[in-house]
Parts: structure tokens; sequence; C-alpha cells
């Protein structure tokens, strides 16, 4: 395929862009190229050609479920959401009543089983917070699905493992398209590849998908501690392509170390100040040390969500005493001694630059006033720590341009930057949100995306706006926009 009348520098000439096989073939200034063409002409109408977007952190099942589901993430308060569910119930049916995204960490109310049995009598209904770290159920549902529990608030594992049941009262068929469109939307959105960390057997969950349709993005899935024997029995390794599916590859073994801010579960150093405790350590250093070893010795690389510092301090110590390098999921809070160890140790930075804007008011509120740094991306970046951009969907939107913009200028409304000195260079969150290519090299994988303005000639909110003009995949193009501009 040639790709004509693009940019790959702001303010620079056009250029053409010969693939062939999947990878780019020639790359000439515009009217010079020397190849006969091969599969078709893109038209780029002088757009920016950069290589793709790649979201390195989502959960498929989820943030497609969430594009159908009762929206409550502007809710300040447990009641709240109780009257956005009693105002909305009519609309969705008599299935389970599904919400999404709130945020109890500065509620003035606690949730509970019984403002639901009060609000809606012996209706199903299941609530999932924005970071997916907990979910509140009525008292029907839990009794539909067999859950004893005082409050009917299940936080980490027990949310993990309430969300698994739930799945598995759904239509498989109809879930299984729907996420299969929702990976055309993320075409749609620049982005070419994506890791999957959905708590699943995600090989079995993908290779039945294949038989529904094909996926418009490379899927790289996650491993979780419950099916890492089966893995290492089959021989799989982190990069290895599953059965016969070109665009389906074994990603990393996830382990789950500590919890989330919003739940101040998050383990920390220091306490919170509402007098919870430091958070909580949901395996035992031991234990993520042999997960780890376990996983690297059969060549899958570990992947460690780790966002409080003492989280972050151990799970470093962990990749230390393996000597393997790999990933830490989130790395939302880290002491400054802490941030030169990444790099030491081999270990990337997997990061939600949409997260820090969402949390900067939760995180003031409670991590205020500590040795650590939160969200600190220009200090690991200049540690020289790997920077992997992802979403974590749907926890926040998988929008690689909201988050590279989120990255650099730190604010994403009409308040000051928060914590500047942790803002990346433009070239840096790029490269972060592209998978970690900085340019269009011939010899590279012919994934790309052309945006209509490079992103070097905007501002904050105008490359939030950036329209994608076109996405293209191993040389074939899964989206292109049509009309004009």
């Amino acid at each position: 395929m040639l790709i004509r009348n693009v940019v790959l520098a702001a303010g620079g000439p056009t250029f053409e862009v010969q693939t062939v096989g999947g990878r780019i073939a020639e790359v000439t200034p515009s009217g010079s190229a020397s190849r006969a063409v091969e599969g078709g002409i893109l038209d780029g109408r002088g757009g920016a050609l950069l290589p793709s977007f790649v979201d390195n952190h989502v959960h498929l099942t989820q943030w497609a479920a969430s594009l159908t589901r009762i929206d409550v993430s502007e809710s300040d308060s447990a009641a709240a959401v109780v009257d956005i569910l009693v105002h909305s119930e009519e609309r969705y049916g008599r299935g389970i009543l599904r919400a999404q995204g709130f945020r109890d960490a500065l509620w003035p109310d606690v949730p509970h089983k019984d403002a639901l049995q009060r609000a809606l009598p012996d209706r199903l209904v299941a609530i999932t917070s924005m970071d997916l770290h907990t979910l509140w159920l009525s008292p029907a549902l839990l009794a539909e699905l067999s859950i004893d529990h005082p409050t009917g608030i299940l936080r980490d594992h027990d949310c993990m493992e309430g969300l698994g049941a739930l799945d598995r009262l759904a239509d498989t068929e109809h879930g299984d398209r729907s996420v299969l469109d929702a990976t055309a939307e993320l075409a749609r959105r620049g982005i070419t590849a994506v890791t999957d960390f959905e708590y699943a057997d995600n090989r079995a969950v993908w290779l039945r998908r294949a038989d529904v349709g094909q996926s418009s993005v490379d899927i790289s899935i996650a491993v979780w501690p419950e099916w890492l024997e089966h893995e290492l029995y089959l021989g799989a390794r982190t990069g290895d392509r599953i059965g016969d599916e070109r665009n389906l590859s074994l990603g990393p073994l996830k382990v789950m170390f500590d919890g989330s801010l919003n739940t101040r579960t998050a383990c920390c150093h220091d306490a919170y100040p509402d007098g919870s405790g430091t958070g909580l350590l949901l395996e035992t250093p031991a234990n993520l040390r042999a997960l780890m070893r376990q996983a690297s010795e059969g060549g899958i690389q570990p992947a460690v969500h780790a966002i409080g510092d003492r989280a972050n301090s151990l799970a470093l110590d962990a990749f230390e005493a393996i000597g393997t390098g790999g990933r830490i999921e989130h790395a939302q809070q880290v002491l400054p001694a802490d941030v030169q160890r990444f790099a030491a140790a081999g270990v990337a930075a997997s990061i939600q630059p949409q997260h820090a804007m969402s949390d900067r008011d939760v995180a003031d509120e409670l991590w205020s006033g500590r040795a650590s740094i939160s969200y600190p991306y220009a200090s690991l970046h200049r540690a020289g720590v790997e920077l992997l951009f992802g979403s974590d969907a749907p926890v926040s939107a998988p929008s690689p341009l909201e988050a590279v913009a989120d990255a650099v200028w730190r604010t994403d409304d009409d308040r000051r930057s928060w914590q500047v000195e942790e803002a990346l260079p433009l070239d840096v969150a790029l490269a972060a949100a592209c998978g970690g290519r900085r340019s269009v090299d011939v010899g590279d994988a012919a994934d790309l995306v052309i945006l209509a303005e490079h992103p070097a000639n905007l501002g904050n909110r105008d490359l939030r706006a950036d329209p994608i003009l076109a996405t293209v995949r191993a040389g074939k193009v899964t989206f292109e926009q049509a009309g004009p501009l």
C-alpha cells in the first residue's frame, strides 16, 4: 500500500510511505517513490503520520460492557448513585441493572447493600467503581451469585471474583460480539495493539472469540496466577503467538500486589489520614517472588500491580531478588530512592496519565505531605525508565491523545497544572503512547496512524480533539475517516 501526502514532522514537507508485507518498505519525498504500488493508495490529506498507538493496559470485556451501563461517575455520594439508578431503572429492562464509575473516597456517606434494597426492592443491581477495585451489589444479586457478604461492598480480590461471577451469567456470544465491536472503536482511535488484563482464562476466551469474528487490533493477553500453571504446561512464553491467530499473543503474568487509591487499599509506607491504616498487600512478598520466579523461569514476563509506595518498594525488591525484568502496573506513588531502581532492575513503568488527572483531588487529600512522589512520570523518565502508556479502560477511556495531553500538561480542565515538575516532554509522551516508537522508519511494522495535525503544533485542548484520519495495522487500513475534516 502507498500512503501519500503525509508529513513526518511539524512544518515539514510531505512524504510517501510504501508498505509491503506488513512492514514499511520505503519512505520518500512526495512524488519520488521508486517501487510499484502494491495494495492500493491511502491519501493522508496532509496529515501527520506517526507510529500507531498502543494501549498497554485495558480490560476489554469490562470496557465493552461499560459502553452500555449507567454512568454514575459524576455522583458525589452513595445516595446520589442510588437516585440515578432509581430514575434510570425503567430504561434497562428487568435483567441485572449495571452501573459504572463511582468514586467513594471523598463521599460523605458509605455505600451499602441495604441502600439498594430500600430504593430498588429485590432488584438485581451491580455497580462497579471507576477503578474496578470495588463492586457494590444488591442483596438480591448477592443471593443470585451465592455470595454471603455483610455490606455488599466487595473490594480488590473479592471484587475480581464478583466480576468473574457476573461475567459467567452474561450471554457469551452477545458479549463476544460486543468486545469485537469495541476493538473497531479502538481502531477508530488510532490504536493497533492492546494488552488485555481482563480477569479470566484469556487464552480460552480469545480463542472462542476468534470463532465469532476478527479483532481490529492485535491482542496480547495477560495471564493471571490461576491460569499460570496451564500456560507453563503448554510451554507458552511472553510474545508467543496463540494458536493460528496472527493477532493474538501471550502477554505477561498479572499479579495484584496491592489495592487502589480510592479504596484506601493501595499499600503505603504511611497511614491514610482517615485512620483506615496503610493499605493492603494482596500477596505476601514471598508469594510474589515465588509467582514471579515461576513465571520468568518459564519465559513469561511478570507484570505487578503496585500503586502505593510500599507496594512499589516491595515489588522492586522482588524484581531484584529474582534478577528478571518486567513491568510494574500503575506505579502511582514512588519513593525518590526507588525511582532509580526501576531502570537498574530493567522494570518498565506501565502508567495511565489520565489517572493522574482523575485522582489529583483524592491524592491531594489522602497522600499529601509524604516523602513519595505521586504519578512520578518525569522522575521515572529522567532515571531512564521505559514508560508504557495505557488507559486501564474502563477506568479511563482508551483515548491516547488524552493520555498524551495529560502527561504533558498535567491538567484536563481550567485548573493549574498539577505537580507540573512531573510533566513529560511531548516527544517522550508520544513515544510512550506509540509503543516506544518515535519515528516512521523503513523496516518497521506498518502500524501507523494519521492525525489531522501534528501534535507539536497543538496545545492542550486542541491536541485532545485532533481528528484521527486513518489507522493502519500491518499495512492494512483498519479505520479511515470519511468526508471532510
